[in-house]
């Protein structure tokens, strides 16, 4: 990226930018004349056309079944000045971050937010995005992220979009980040019209979110929940047209004041089975996607994942689609949570809209169901496919950890004895806020940050090595008390000695017992995290951990090295509680007690 995001691009999923669009009519480039059929990963023409010039914007407000109004802006194609006659797909959002802005006198709406919305509009299809409840211009109060009124209103906006009378009936939901896991919850209640996902960047397990390995990540959702008070509160969204002198906004934000904190619910709900004492429900089980992951698959409706390799979600968007049956698409680019370059975007949602919403028979269905891009790799060979994912052909790859040496493909673990690495925990250990949601490319060398730890690193690479997968660590660690966070980084570095981060895993060691989670995690390491699972250290006793990275796919450099860093803290992200003094954390690599990574490494072609 060119250049860092502001705290507010790194969170709002809908980044508005500047444009020169007005808020009520737009008008555009004349229709393109027809092309040549091209439908290809990233490519696409011929079978649609974009026989619109313009759209123009509509808002009002819905009832749902609680008696609720949300807020509806809808956007219906125009020609020549004309709005649409034929009755057209639709597609729509459950946004969060408000539908409608002004801003220094100018109106920002989702077709600013989404830069390949307006070929989308062109093409034939009414757009809409409604304000969730407590948000935006809408009534009700927020009662927590994805809560049960919430998708039951989801179900009801699906339905009443596909009444209306320029509707053909056909309804897909788009959106990124929590207006991806909407789409999900939508699924689950099965709305008769609802035909297709196009989810981006978005999570299906919300202890995974907030307690990642059993840590407590509250800087991210404290910076969140303060994020959306202001939007709810302090600077209120557009009012709808029915809403003249902005009372009927006014009376909506009064409700908001009332809209609870997520931070506040999260932070006392420390396990996978606590009960929100407030509304005595367990959040984790009932306010999250992949608790419905029978009925997302009974729903039979077709869904699209696509997600990047630095995004914190990409680890459940692998999860979800080896768990979906239904017609499904997969693609990881070189992406944080906001980037959206490396690929025509335009492209893979008009294939999408046009084979489900409009029954053109573009060929998507017939293509390798898996496309990912190798961070490191030519541009012109980055993008690779595959028939599932993981890739049939990964090796699992051990890398052993020897005195500050990462050795691999030793065909024995070492057979040392007493064999270890000693560090004491350094509680300003941080790498960056949100290092998967925002710095991307600008990501700082790590140097300083492995200082406060313990590193192992290989002997520079005779050839380049593709890592394409799921990383896992296993630990055997002892502590001086009675419990310890552990954070281990895979990195890259270079001939200059700089190192990369590439990805991370995290793990308390009293979350440390696994369980089956009842569907398909990939072989990877289950931490259900209830309450009964804990179990604290016995001081200078060893135990193992095993830890899931989030999966990458790098092209490690000839002459490049990896390296495996531990830590006990990281400052930024996560919430370790601080023991004074700070604990002895021992790494053992013993015979017995053998310390090392999995990498999932792919032969050269």
């Amino acid at each position: 990226m060119s250049r860092k995001p502001s705290p507010r691009s790194l969170l709002l999923v809908a980044v508005l930018v500047l444009a020169s669009l007005t808020a009520s009519a737009q008008t555009g480039a004349p229709p393109a004349p027809k092309s040549a059929k091209v439908s290809s990963f990233g490519r696409y023409s011929g079978y649609s056309e974009p026989v619109y010039d313009g759209w123009v914007r509509s808002s009002r407000y819905v009832t749902v079944r609680d008696g609720t109004r949300l807020a509806v802006d809808v956007f219906r194609p125009t020609r020549g000045g004309k709005v649409a006659a034929e009755k057209l797909p639709v597609v729509w959002t459950h946004h969060r971050y408000q539908r409608a802005v002004r801003d220094q006198g100018k109106v920002y709406t989702i077709v600013d937010s989404f830069s390949w919305l307006p070929d989308v509009l062109r093409h034939g299809y009414v757009v809409a995005a409604v304000d969730a409840r407590g948000s935006g211009a809408s009534f009700g109060r927020f009662e927590g992220m994805f809560s049960s009124k919430e998708t039951d209103d989801a179900y009801d906006v699906t339905e009443w979009l596909a009444a209306q009378p320029w509707s053909n009936g056909k309804v897909g939901m788009y959106g990124r980040s929590y207006l991806a896991f909407t789409q999900y919850l939508a699924a689950s209640r099965k709305p008769p019209h609802l035909k297709a996902l196009f989810p981006e960047v978005g999570g299906t397990d919300m202890y995974e979110l907030i307690y990642r390995g059993g840590i407590y990540h509250g800087p991210f959702i404290e910076m969140w929940s303060n994020l959306v008070r202001e939007l709810d509160v302090d600077k209120p969204a557009l009012p709808v047209d029915e809403d003249k002198d902005g009372a009927l906004l006014k009376a909506a934000v009064e409700q908001h004041k009332a809209n609870r904190s997520a931070a506040e619910i999260f932070a006392a709900l420390p396990f996978r089975d606590s009960v929100d004492a407030a509304s005595g429900v367990p959040v984790f089980r009932d306010w999250t996607p992949i608790t419905f992951l029978k009925e997302i698959r009974e729903s039979k409706i077709p869904v699209y994942l696509l997600d990047g390799w630095n995004d914190r979600y990409v680890r459940d968007e692998a999860i979800l689609f080896n768990n979906l049956d239904n017609p499904k698409r997969l693609t990881i680019g070189p992406w944080t949570h906001t980037q959206d370059d490396h690929l025509d975007f335009a492209a893979e949602h008009l294939r999408w809209w046009d084979y489900w919403l409009k029954g053109i028979d573009n060929g998507i269905m017939q293509e390798d169901p898996v496309h990912y891009y190798v961070i490191g790799a030519p541009e012109a060979t980055a993008w690779r496919s595959a028939k599932q994912w993981p890739l049939p052909n990964e090796k699992r790859t051990a890398y052993w950890f020897g005195a500050g040496s990462l050795g691999t493909a030793a065909p024995t673990a070492p057979a040392d004895n007493g064999a270890k690495d000693e560090f004491t925990v350094d509680y300003s250990a941080e790498v960056s806020p949100d290092p998967r949601w925002g710095l991307g490319h600008d990501f700082p060398e790590l140097a300083a940050h492995d200082a406060k730890g313990l590193s192992w690193t290989t002997t520079p690479l005779a050839a380049p090595l593709e890592v394409t997968g799921h990383p896992v660590a296993h630990l055997w660690i002892s502590s001086s008390a009675p419990d310890a966070d552990v954070f281990v980084y895979l990195e890259e570095v270079n001939e200059k000695g700089e190192s990369r981060y590439v990805s991370e895993g995290m793990l308390r060691a009293s979350n440390r017992a696994t369980a089956n989670p009842g569907y398909n995690l990939l072989g990877l390491p289950y931490h259900r995290g209830l309450k009964s699972d804990q179990a604290p250290l016995m001081p200078g006793q060893p135990v193992e951990l095993v830890i899931d990275l989030y999966p990458t796919s790098t092209l490690f450099a000839a002459g490049h090295r990896l390296r495996v860093t531990v830590t006990g803290a990281d400052k930024a992200n996560a919430r370790t509680p601080q023991q004074s003094p700070p604990p002895r954390l021992t790494v053992w690599r013993e015979a017995g007690r053998a310390s090392w990574v999995e990498v999932p490494v792919i032969p050269a072609r």
